[in-house]
């Protein structure tokens, strides 16, 4: 029996309307924060005991990696995220609508790094707006498009574990 070619409409590729939801969100909610917050640490906005939204400029990738270097690291950090929205796409199209969980974990991936190519393209550097901390140790500010990336990395994750149980 010969596989039948998946339609557009049965593909995964449906679930690109949570990445352009994830896209909007974080491009709403940074020109939010870059009108309404003060630029640096010492502006921030106390919210919970725990955690503040702060408006920073992040040149480098996650966790500032390379953000002390000339400008190069913009391209390259681009590069690799169209890369992987191409990949993550061209896999959502092959794969079956009803894989709901690895399609809304691409989707998040893809949304959150568009919204973070969407900032190097424009301002040359990622606005980040999230500060979480616990006494005076601060994990590196991050926004929505960072979380989402980070949920959907997670979720792809499980996928593994749980998938390799079922199969077995």
């Amino acid at each position: 029996m010969t596989k039948q070619a998946i339609t557009l409409k049965q593909s995964g590729v449906r679930w690109l309307a949570l990445a352009l939801l994830v896209f909007i969100a974080d491009i709403a909610i940074k020109f939010i924060v870059m009108g309404s917050v003060g630029y640096g640490w010492e502006n921030h906005v106390s919210v919970l005991p725990f955690f503040n939204i702060v408006y920073v400029h992040n040149p480098g990738a996650a966790f500032s990696f390379l953000s002390n270097q000339a400008g190069w690291q913009r391209w390259l950090f681009t590069l690799i995220a169209f890369a992987v929205v191409v990949f993550l796409i061209l896999t959502m199209r092959r794969s079956e609508a009803k894989e709901k969980w690895s399609n809304i974990a691409y989707a998040l991936i893809i949304g959150g790094a568009v919204g973070n190519v969407f900032d190097r393209i424009v301002h040359g550097y990622v606005v980040d707006y999230l500060d979480v901390f616990w006494g005076n140790y601060h994990w590196p500010a991050f926004n929505l498009a960072d979380s989402a990336i980070c949920i959907g990395a997670v979720m792809i994750v499980l996928d593994g574990f749980i998938g390799k149980k079922k199969s077995q």
